[in-house]
């Protein structure tokens, strides 16, 4: 969501359908206007760049798309002719037996 007006404890958020909330913003601290932010739960949880902020409203569309049995490789452009990745997390450790 992006905030719409400037905001210490809450703020008025909207989503890329305009749709309006307040939002706690308890865990990211003052924010200003224009301002991204993942939201869970009408509680802002961390800043986000526009660039994270549009891939993630994409695949939220893309999700929707999904859901309806529309096409959605419009919504997906950073997955297309790219081959999927682990996590460092989960890839295996360096000089390990596996």
């Amino acid at each position: 969501m992006r905030l719409v007006e400037d905001g210490a404890v809450s703020a008025l958020c909207e989503d890329a359908n305009g749709r309006r909330s307040r939002v706690n913003l308890l865990l990211v601290g003052d924010q200003p206007a224009g301002t991204w932010v993942l939201v869970h739960i009408d509680s802002a949880v961390r800043v986000l760049d526009p660039a994270e902020a549009g891939l993630i409203s994409d695949a939220l569309s893309g999700l929707a798309a999904a859901l309806d049995g529309r096409p959605t490789d419009d919504f997906f452009r950073d997955l297309i002719d790219r081959e999927p990745q682990l996590p460092d997390f989960l890839r295996p450790a360096a000089g390990g037996d596996g």
